[in-house]
């Protein structure tokens, strides 16, 4: 794979910044070395979480110096609108119990555009990438990648669905909408966090869907399901990452898993 689109050099950039985090993140894995603590919002952080996104916003500093930040530990900084968001740590959960499903997320937006996606997963030795026009690949060095497309699968009763946070579905008055879903779709499986958005860009599940998410948890996600041909959108069917949760789909799904989640299906 040879990026050569508009973004090709911020794709390489991102890649070789995720070089960088995995090599910090897999030194520091060890559960029994981890000290925990719990944010406002009782989800766990690590000092692992932290110093991975102060080095995504370091490198950053200074090779895009003009560009704005999100990231999950220290918030906004910058304007611009051309915008890095980033995940240090997907899945802090896994990696304090020793689950190797977690993964750096690393995104740009420019504005409103998906422009750039990398999702790295050191632990189980995966690594997804897009940029805008350059297609979706899944590799841990881009010259050996393989392009990813999504499943062609056609109707709702032959999918394979991935979803997470059954209490998440419940508080947001869906739950009866999902449990109906999977009475219907072929198979269900709760893969978590970004690995099943990923599975959806390699066509081994069809479509994916979590009631409850941050921006920083979808950005990365969406230029490689893009890429791959599928759809991302919030439960209610608006493009994109920021609408508080997500759908995810090979595209010819998406708006019967739209009408099948909807409220008082």
């Amino acid at each position: 794979m040879n990026p050569t689109g508009e973004y090709a050099a911020d794709l390489t950039l991102a890649l070789s910044i995720a070089d960088r985090v995995d090599a910090l993140t897999m030194r520091n894995a060890d559960p029994a070395d981890l000290t925990v603590e719990l944010k406002p919002d009782d989800s766990p952080v690590t000092a692992v979480d932290r110093a991975a996104e102060q080095l995504i916003r370091e490198t950053l500093a200074t090779e895009r110096p003009t560009d704005s930040i999100l990231g999950e530990e220290y918030g906004t900084s910058g304007d611009a609108t051309r915008q890095w968001i980033i995940d240090p740590i997907d899945g802090t959960k896994n990696f304090i119990r020793g689950v190797p499903v977690w993964a750096t997320l690393i995104a740009l937006f420019d504005g409103d555009k998906p422009a750039v996606g990398v999702v790295s997963a050191p632990a189980l030795g995966r690594r997804w990438f897009a940029a805008a026009g350059d297609g979706a690949w899944e590799g841990r060095e881009a010259s050996a990648a393989r392009r990813l497309g999504v499943s062609e699968v056609a109707t709702l009763s032959e999918a394979s669905l991935s979803y997470s946070s059954l209490t998440g579905w419940e508080e947001l008055g869906r739950l009866d909408a999902l449990l109906d879903l999977s009475r219907t779709v072929w198979r269900t499986r709760a893969y978590g966090d970004f690995w099943s958005y990923m599975l959806v860009a390699e066509g081994a599940v069809d479509v994916a869907a979590e009631p409850e998410l941050e921006t920083y948890d979808m950005a990365a996600l969406v230029p490689i399901v893009l890429e791959a041909g599928g759809r991302f959108t919030s439960l209610d069917g608006v493009d994109g990452p920021f609408g508080g949760n997500a759908i995810a789909s090979n595209a010819v799904l998406h708006d019967a898993m739209v009408a099948a989640l909807a409220p008082g299906a």
